[in-house]
């Protein structure tokens, strides 16, 4: 994939130069569209994590109070970015935690992931927390830029 729908000469530039990043785009009201990019796959990933953490709250000020490492043993990069957002809305529903930096390692069979994580309490939130990621539309892939992504995210 050269370039996404929207990208302004900027988008493209950063990405010419190996950049990463992440923004979100107009959707419908139940839900959110992440798009991702980044030099290598694993970037990639983070990014659009660290965008899904940012429709919701605000962590730019927040550190973190704990640090959790994960193993998603997934083969395809479908699955994995699936897996990585699921696993930041469980955590958030479930534990009440809020990824605020992630890190990613390729591992023999799958992703090593490196959770910085604080209390929700501790976090402004900014929107509606996600409920689950959407497989209509998902895709990840190389480019002649390094890796994108773009997911629906339901919240």
């Amino acid at each position: 994939m050269s370039t996404m729908v929207g990208d302004t000469d900027d988008d493209i530039q950063e990405r010419r130069q190996g950049g990463s990043g992440h923004r979100t785009v107009p959707h419908s009201a139940a839900d959110v569209r992440i798009e991702a990019w980044g030099a290598s796959r694993e970037r990639c990933l983070v990014e659009a994590a660290l965008g899904m953490v940012e429709c919701f709250a605000d962590v730019r000020a927040v550190r973190p109070t704990s640090v959790e490492h994960i193993r998603l043993a997934e083969h395809d990069d479908d699955d994995l970015l699936a897996a990585l957002l699921d696993e930041v809305a469980f955590r958030l529903e479930v534990d009440g935690q809020v990824p605020v930096d992630l890190e990613a390692d390729e591992s023999e069979d799958g992703l090593e992931v490196r959770l910085s994580l604080a209390g929700l309490t501790e976090v402004p939130v900014t929107g509606a927390a996600p409920n689950g990621v959407s497989w209509h539309g998902l895709r990840i892939g190389p480019g002649p830029y390094g890796w994108s992504c773009a997911v629906t995210v339901d919240v």
